[in-house]
């Protein structure tokens, strides 16, 4: 938005028993969708809502652990196999899906909201929205990222995020700004792809017009941890 009489920037637009079982769960990994929900604002949903989710948060967090602690016995049993190509193979496709963690280069980046209060700007332009970081999440992938951690937790390509109130939910956890995208892969290709996206220009305008923050640093070796979320089934039946 821009004051009266002043033209602002353009709109801002929003995974026998060890090979079987890790395959079945690469298997249910790559049924799933794209769930990163379309559009929408960050701050969309009334603050009562918060609550809730901060509750629902802590149930999902015990159930991360009874997860992480069944995929440890799962790790346990494939480690054991005679087998040793089939644990290679099976060691290849969990570290292409997520289920391992990965060292290497890496970029951070780190989206905050603007000051409370700007001259000629209202509270939406102020604020860090979902397209926002849709738009540097899918520029990191495209730039050929391997490995992403948003806040503290690894996503996959099936990982969904949105917002209540003024707060992110990735996962059932409930996180406040600023919102933190740790990436590896290949950083001067990513640099390069987050330069050439659409939705990072329009959110470099506001930047400079409102004073949202960006900052994007290099780290020579980060280590992101295995993805521990739910793997869920999106199945269609055909009629």
């Amino acid at each position: 938005m821009a004051a009266d009489g002043v033209e602002g920037p353009a709109p801002r637009w929003r995974t026998r028993a060890g090979v079987a079982l890790v395959m079945v769960l690469c298997g249910v990994l790559f049924a799933t969708t794209a769930r990163i929900s379309g559009g929408g604002s960050l701050r969309d949903e009334s603050s009562d809502v918060v609550g809730v989710l901060e509750e629902r948060g802590r149930t999902i967090e015990r159930l991360t652990e009874e997860n992480a602690t069944m995929r440890a016995e799962v790790e346990e049993l494939r480690s054991g196999q005679a087998d040793a190509p089939s644990a290679e193979r099976t060691a290849q496709v969990s570290d292409a899906v997520g289920l391992s963690e990965v060292t290497g280069p890496a970029l951070r980046i780190t989206l905050t909201d603007a000051p409370s209060s700007v001259p000629g700007a209202e509270p939406n332009d102020l604020v860090v929205h979902q397209q926002d970081l849709e738009a540097y999440i899918n520029a990191l992938w495209l730039g050929g990222a391997e490995a992403m951690m948003l806040q503290d937790q690894r996503v996959i390509n099936g990982s969904a995020f949105r917002c209540a109130g003024n707060t992110l939910l990735l996962e059932g956890r409930v996180y406040s700004p600023p919102f933190v995208v740790t990436v590896i892969g290949p950083v001067d290709d990513m640099l390069a792809a987050l330069d050439d996206a659409p939705g990072v220009q329009v959110y470099r305008e506001w930047v400079d017009h409102v004073g949202l923050g960006e900052k994007v640093e290099t780290l020579e070796t980060t280590t992101l941890p295995a993805f521990e979320g739910s793997l869920t089934v999106d199945a269609t039946v055909a009629r």
